[in-house]
């Protein structure tokens, strides 16, 4: 049979739309992925207890392979989809999952925190104490994926990156090891963190959904709704991400005091730094290794030099290693 010229410009926008999945299809999988039985419990336990475990080993590899597993990601899709579509019942259904499943993981992380009785937290987990507007952005992003993902058939693989990317369950956990440790601006920290994936997450995906076509007229408010919480989490992460630029300014300025400007200074190697911004003036601790003593004279003149360059008080610690050369006795 011939193909007319008119007809066969119609075929690629055919495979394309083959391509795409409609609302109700998208919709049904969703639902059948999250419904509140045993098998999702059973991932939220799973994914917690290897994240916790991979929060107290400090296991980067570890904690990726719980991310994997856990199956928040699917109930923030749907409460997407269900705040642009206007489905009462999925809406019900996602909050009520994500709800249950983060007050398991909580629970369940702060158990085995407990029986771990973790010392000192690792880098894994004060890392997830500190959000800032960075992480608003790979939230934003990752939502927009998984939300395409979802409307476009064949690429539902790029889900598991984003899930990767965002990282919900290692926050839940870390909450949990917050309040095992009695540490709350840690466990604050983590639930903003997760506050924010949760939020960004939600509104890229409903924008995508918007786009997709799948809107109704309550569209509008989900969005709106929305984009207040977005509004609600965004104030704490700027002044978070403000504190972060300050901290890395003042880092940059000791590092250059103690390397270049100063001749106290010069002989000594810089280990560490630590800034307490809770502190009032914050409280600077340096740890340096030095081969001659370093005296209190020598540390407020550093306090000094520094103070005049950030235009800010400080207060000045320096913890000194002191370093003994041993050589080889050539004795007989």
């Amino acid at each position: 049979m011939r193909i007319t010229r008119k007809q066969a410009a119609t075929i690629p926008a055919q495979r394309h739309e083959e391509g795409r999945a409609d609302r109700s299809e998208v919709l049904l999988g969703l639902r059948g992925e999250f419904e509140l039985r045993q098998t999702y419990f059973a991932l939220i336990a799973a994914s917690c207890a290897i994240a916790t475990f991979g929060l107290l080993e400090n296991s980067a590899p570890v904690i990726i392979g719980a991310m994997l597993i856990a199956p928040l990601m699917t109930p923030i899709v749907a409460l997407a989809l269900a705040l642009v579509s206007g489905e009462l019942a999925t809406l019900r259904e996602s909050l009520a999952a994500l709800v249950l499943g983060s007050a398991v993981a909580i629970a369940f992380s702060a158990c085995i925190a407990l029986a771990a009785q973790l010392p000192v937290p690792g880098s894994e987990i004060l890392s997830r104490g500190q959000p800032n507007l960075l992480d608003l952005g790979i939230a934003l992003a990752a939502g927009a994926i998984a939300g395409y993902a979802r409307i476009r058939k064949g690429i539902a693989t790029s889900v598991g990156g984003a899930a990767i990317a965002v990282a919900l369950m290692p926050p839940l956990c870390v909450v949990g090891i917050g309040i095992s440790l009695v540490n709350w601006e840690l466990a604050y920290g983590a639930l903003l963190l997760f506050a924010t994936n949760l939020v960004g997450i939600t509104l890229a995906c409903a924008l995508v959904f918007v786009g997709a076509g799948f809107a109704t007229k309550s569209a509008r408010g989900g969005i709106l709704w929305t984009a207040v919480a977005l509004t609600v989490v965004t104030i704490p992460l700027a002044f978070a991400t403000t504190r972060l630029v300050e901290q890395q300014r003042l880092e940059a300025v000791l590092r250059s005091s103690l390397i270049e400007d100063t001749q106290t200074f010069k002989r000594v190697h810089l280990l560490s730094t630590n800034i307490d911004w809770v502190a009032n003036p914050p409280r600077v601790e340096l740890a340096v290794r030095s081969p001659y003593p370093v005296t209190p004279t020598q540390v407020a003149f550093l306090q000094t030099f520094v103070e005049q360059r950030i235009r800010r008080k400080i207060h000045l610690i320096v913890d000194v290693s002191t370093v003994l050369p041993v050589e080889a006795s050539t004795g007989p």
